[in-house]
């Protein structure tokens, strides 16, 4: 690299410039300023995004509501990370890690605060006895992967995605580094989905919903506009799985809730009833 970077003795937080992601994080948890958070009448509240993380939540519920759970019927309300929204006091009390998704279950004696998606999952799969099989080695594969993708995706979204689409500067080395790591990672997916149809097997589970929106999108061209640079097509049956997923109407309702971008049939803000997807689905062309 032409320009070498010494580090300093001691840290200092400068992240000062025109870069709006950059410019968010601070070196200090909690929260920045007052501000509840909006409630609706549905048990289920969720203050969310339809980034990756935020699409697995909301693909999940969407997909207990195609099974005609309507217990699972939920109010989502948009969280603008580049307005800082996650750091308000209502959302930090939610979730200390100021980080979407979040969801309140008020469907009990108490309520009951869940933080980070795959908790959030799992707490939704168990409550409804879907998506995740109940004992044995199908639950355990279904956990292996779920956190795989826990552990994985944080490549892809931070490393990856952050330094080819988002970062000031094009960098040579983090860009070369972590593009190794996502191709790895999609052969791990790969050669997995060689033998299973599903990435635990050969059932739909919350590891599908939970790896999905990060590798699904990527190799389907939307996600950071890579899929040439990264050659996605070479991932066969990481292809094929994620065309699969994609054709399930609940995926293609839950990816556009809390969405404020691309276009107008992509966007639904905010969402407290099925006709909130419906009315934006049908200026689909």
């Amino acid at each position: 690299m032409s320009n070498e970077y010494t580090p300093a003795k001691v840290w200092v937080n400068d992240a000062v410039g025109g870069n709006q992601w950059a410019n968010i994080n601070s070196p200090e948890s909690g929260a920045r300023y007052e501000k509840k958070l909006p409630k609706g009448e549905h048990a289920l509240q969720l203050h969310s995004l339809g980034t990756p993380n935020g699409q697995k939540v909301t693909i999940l519920l969407e997909e207990l509501l195609a099974l005609g759970i309507k217990a699972a019927e939920y109010d989502a309300y948009l969280i603008n990370i580049g307005e800082s929204e996650q750091f308000s006091s209502g959302f930090v009390d939610i979730n200390p890690n100021s980080k979407i998704p979040a969801l309140t279950d008020k469907s009990g004696s108490e309520e009951v605060n869940v933080f980070e998606s795959a908790s959030i999952l799992v707490h939704l799969a168990e409550k409804f006895g879907q998506f995740l099989p109940k004992e044995g080695n199908a639950r355990t594969k279904t956990f292996n992967w779920l956190f795989w993708a826990q552990g994985s995706a944080p490549f892809l979204g931070g490393g990856f995605g952050h330094f080819y689409a988002y970062a000031d500067e094009k960098q040579e080395y983090p860009i070369n580094r972590f593009t190794m790591e996502v191709k790895r990672q999609l052969d791990v997916l790969d050669t997995q989905l060689s033998k299973n149809t599903f990435v635990a097997g050969e059932e739909y589970t919350i590891a599908d919903i939970a790896v999905w929106p990060w590798y699904g999108n990527l190799v389907l061209g939307n996600l950071y506009d890579a899929a040439e640079f990264v050659q996605v097509r070479t991932y066969k049956n990481v292809m094929r799985w994620a065309k699969l997923i994609e054709n399930r109407e609940a995926v293609q309702r839950g990816r556009i809730v809390n969405c404020s971008w691309g276009e107008e049939w992509q966007q639904v803000v905010e969402r407290h009833s099925a006709e909130d997807i419906d009315t934006v689905m049908k200026l689909r062309v």
